[in-house]
């Protein structure tokens, strides 16, 4: 985990929201929380534990982290929950169902200790509301996904279980569901001051491209961050590309990895690789979980960065790029149409066709670009930094000592 202090964020976020923050934490001093997901590398809410976690500690909590242990089975029907959470056909049978629960018994031990509030991210650790009767803590599910479309054999297998706790945490107001508990709204935030988003040196910046064999110079980059996950669509920016490259000079940079809980990457990347096979223009870097530094050095490089995705909870890899004041394309899917302000902060584009042509004009139109990046990153420095969603944490632990 990062071991950044509370000080340390102060040039960026402001000493009086820095302030704040110890002034609520002062109030919740001992008070227990533990976080639960299923994976320790890889993945949005991994990189806001690492960061989260040591200033919540710092700032007076008894704050600590699990990661639930399972099988192939396991994270093979997971997958299959977090498909149909965002609206994909899916065959769920008995048997994964079985897997799924069976995991939830073997992790059992994970809430047996004393805490106030246990917090249990996205779908994987929800069977653990089995035993929500042997717990006197407070428990919150924080849905990280867009649960808009899920499909009714996932959601109806998993609401019953979110309805045992207390709280529901969903990304955005319009995420809600009907739930018989406390719904509150809280998107998350990016470490300005991580590998992946913190300044890098011109030594830096020239040995990280050299290492992953990225020229420097040359003509212009777009460039996409994601997992190799369909619901990405790595295959329509590619096509997206394909047009822009009939009228400009200009290369693609697909970027991503995987982490420990998503099977389906290898066969993702397989696909992505056909697709860009013979052309010497498409780049497809398949990182290491943990390559944030590649990654930043990456959205620097980029002229232009596409986030192409069909569904999103919120698109972290969107804060990023704005964050380094990064003229954006993206879809208005789940949490972009909030960073993505169109013409503000970013270009909206629905379809491939126009993701092309707002391509284009940001490759025409450096100035834009500039405008863009820079209004971009202000709107990410006001709302989506770590600091800022510290400070929502505090207010809604304040709520919930309250209610104890």
């Amino acid at each position: 985990m990062t071991r950044f202090k509370l000080q340390d964020y102060e040039g960026i976020a402001g000493s009086a929201l820095i302030e704040e923050i110890r002034n609520l934490g002062e109030k919740l001093k001992g008070f227990n929380i533990l976080h639960i997901n299923s994976t320790l590398v890889g993945g949005g809410v991994v990189e806001i534990l690492n960061s989260l976690v040591p200033l919540m500690q710092e700032a007076g909590l008894l704050a600590r982290w699990e990661v639930l242990e399972g099988g192939p089975e396991f994270f093979n029907t997971t997958k299959q929950f977090h498909n149909g959470m965002h609206g994909q056909p899916v065959n769920i049978t008995g048997e994964m169902l079985k897997s799924y629960l069976a995991a939830a018994q073997q992790n059992h031990h994970l809430v047996e200790g004393h805490a106030d509030l246990i917090v249990l991210h996205d779908q994987q650790p929800l069977g653990l509301t089995a035993f929500r009767g042997e717990s006197e803590a407070c428990w919150l599910w924080y849905c990280h996904i867009d649960p808009r479309y899920a499909v009714p054999e996932v959601w109806y297998f998993l609401a019953p279980m979110a309805a045992v706790c207390d709280v529901a945490v969903f990304h955005l107001p319009e995420y809600a569901r009907d739930l018989p508990l406390l719904q509150y709204f809280m998107p998350p935030a990016i470490d300005p001051l991580s590998d992946k988003n913190r300044d890098v040196s011109p030594k830096e910046y020239e040995e990280v491209l050299k290492r992953i064999g990225v020229d420097p110079e040359g003509p212009p980059v777009i460039l996409q961050v994601s997992r190799f996950d369909r619901l990405k669509d790595p295959i329509g920016v590619i096509q997206a590309f394909k047009l822009v490259r009939k009228n400009r000079e200009c290369r693609l940079i697909l970027a991503g990895g995987s982490a420990d809980d998503d099977p389906e990457g290898a066969a993702v990347l397989e696909e992505v690789r056909a697709e860009a096979e013979g052309n010497s223009d498409i780049m497809v870097l398949s990182l290491a979980p943990d390559a944030n530094l590649e990654i930043n050095v990456l959205q620097r490089r980029a002229e232009v960065i596409i986030q192409k995705s069909l569904r999103e909870g919120f698109g972290l890899t969107a804060t990023e790029a704005l964050w380094k004041a990064k003229p954006l394309v993206a879809t208005p899917a789940g949490g972009l149409v909030h960073q993505v302000l169109d013409g503000k902060t970013g270009l909206i584009a629905r379809t491939v066709e126009e993701a092309a042509e707002k391509l284009i004009t940001l490759l025409d139109n450096e100035e834009l670009g500039k405008f863009l990046g820079a209004t971009g990153r202000e709107h990410v420095r006001q709302n989506y930094i770590l600091p800022v969603y510290l400070r929502n944490w505090m207010k809604l632990l304040t709520m919930i000592a309250r209610k104890r």
